[in-house]
């Protein structure tokens, strides 16, 4: 059986089943559908086989490619490496006339060929005609998530060679490079594990729409949205585990843990017990449940908890644990 994915406006859909497609068909006519052996998007009241007929098999799919509105330039194809283990930074390596955005503060070195430029917003407004109300727009995003105004761009300005510039993860852990084409172009992340990527990768907001998520989940109703077909590197505290979740797998994880996700994984929240386990627990009050299909991201050492171990340990007191406080240390022997 074939497996669709529809988009609308940028919203992305799927994968989806044969009847489920026809069924998603019949409700909205107004997108773009794919389907592996089609060559590119088209347009879902044009494709006939989602009206009439079973649609042919055909293996399952990948990714689709990235739907891109009408003279929308790709992302820059840049070239990078990784270096260290516990505290990392790449290193992106560009053509003449190339670029990498990056957060404001992040740049570890750079040749001298490689020009920098503030820009308002993030960048992948620069090159087309959005004019000033576009990157006002793109900018009020990157306030919303907690970001600066600005974006620093990073730009070979010679005519001929490579040049490098390096860019340090913020803390202790580890950064990864994510092919947003091979995502849909779409990639849901966490507001603040943003470090830099390819000119043309635009950075947005995502709202949970789950009330209890937004307030509970950990990352608030508002996460960061990639979006493109080039490369983006995002960092994460401590080490880094990808999990691929099959359609309808469930796998709970605590609500700092969760870095990223594709766009199909669902992402809710529950409580992590009965009202002992609350209490005494130290887990906290919920767990972030994600569900598949999909890829997810998770990270062993947020910052959150980094930070709050380092604040505890200044105190001479402890970070985790029970609502209990000093008078569970007493009761543990912590204190005398």
């Amino acid at each position: 059986m074939a497996q669709w994915f529809f988009n609308y406006n940028g919203h992305q859909i799927g994968p989806l089943e044969d009847a489920a497609a026809r069924e998603q068909a019949r409700r909205n006519t107004g997108g773009h559908c794919w389907r592996q052996g089609f060559t590119d998007w088209l347009p879902i009241a044009e494709v006939a086989e989602l009206k009439d007929s079973l649609a042919p098999a055909a293996p399952a799919a990948a990714a689709p490619p990235v739907l891109r509105k009408a003279g929308q330039r790709g992302s820059d194809e840049i070239d990078y490496r990784i270096f260290g283990s516990d505290m990392q930074f790449v290193e992106v390596e560009l053509d003449p006339g190339e670029s990498a955005i990056a957060e404001a503060g992040s740049m570890m070195y750079k040749e001298a060929v490689v020009q920098l430029d503030t820009v308002f917003g993030d960048g992948s407004q620069q090159n087309n005609s959005s004019g000033f109300m576009g990157k006002l727009l793109s900018a009020g995003k990157r306030v919303i998530t907690g970001e600066s105004l600005f974006t620093t761009v990073f730009t070979h300005g010679g005519s001929s060679g490579k040049a490098k510039v390096a860019f340090a993860a913020p803390y202790p852990g580890t950064i990864v490079p994510m092919k947003l084409s091979d995502f849909g172009g779409r990639l849901i992340c966490q507001k603040d594990s943003f470090l830099c990527a390819a000119r043309g990768v635009s950075i947005g907001i995502f709202f949970q729409r789950k009330i209890l998520t937004g307030l509970f989940g950990g990352e608030g109703f508002i996460m960061q949205k990639l979006e493109g077909d080039g490369l983006a590197f995002i960092h994460a505290g401590g080490t880094i585990v990808e999990r691929q979740l099959a359609p309808g797998e469930r796998l709970d994880v605590d609500t700092g843990c969760v870095v990223a996700l594709t766009d199909g994984v669902g992402f809710d929240v529950k409580p992590v017990g009965g009202i002992k386990s609350m209490l005494f627990g130290g887990e906290g009050l919920f767990l972030a449940t994600l569900t598949g299909p999909g890829k997810v991201w998770m990270q062993s050492l947020p910052f959150s908890r980094m930070a709050g171990r380092m604040l505890a340990g200044a105190r001479g007191g402890k970070e985790e644990g029970s609502i209990l406080g000093g008078l569970g240390d007493l009761i543990s022997g912590d204190r005398s």
